[in-house]
């Protein structure tokens, strides 16, 4: 399964695609859509959205995985982070793929096995679980994050599905 993991932002939004085969992980790519801050937002947005879209073509993903952003320094950064999250979530969803959000604390329980591990051990397990051979850019290497995020929590929710179905 391909995954396209998005920390999304109105200036800077991260992507990372990861393959899950069996119990591997495959780093595929990751980056960061950079908008200039400067710009008005509907154009940013609009970047965004071109720029997820083209990596959903390119790449081919059968889910998408958005961090679930809720802390905000003030009401007008909630704002801007909800647009991207929403600009990032239709771009999946008009593709055709399932759409999954997670918060913070489950991406760091998902990848250090604590929800209240600091960035920086975040980015070196992304790094050591994908084989990188350097830690990726900050807003990539948290994209990463939610995919593996999604990789583990995916897989666990089918097989519950699936026990509950059975029972």
């Amino acid at each position: 399964m391909r995954i396209l993991g998005i920390d999304p932002g109105s200036r800077i939004t991260g992507y990372g695609l990861v393959e899950k085969i069996g119990n591997r992980l495959r780093h595929m790519d990751n980056g960061a859509i950079i908008t200039n801050s400067k710009a008005p937002m509907p154009e940013r947005l609009q970047i965004i959205y071109r720029q997820l879209n083209r990596i959903i073509d390119e790449y081919a993903p059968q889910a998408v995985a958005v961090e679930r952003i809720f802390v905000a320094k003030n009401a007008l950064s909630a704002l801007k982070l909800g647009h991207a999250r929403g600009v990032a979530m239709l771009a999946g969803v008009n593709a055709g793929l399932p759409v999954a959000e997670y918060s913070a604390v489950e991406v760091k329980n998902a990848v250090v096995g604590y929800g209240r591990a600091a960035k920086t051990q975040v980015q070196h397990m992304v790094r050591v679980l994908l084989a990188l051979p350097e830690i990726a850019q900050e807003d990539a290497s948290d994209a990463l994050a939610v995919a593996i995020c999604h990789a583990h929590c995916h897989e666990l929710a089918c097989r519950l599905d699936s026990a509950a179905l059975r029972s």
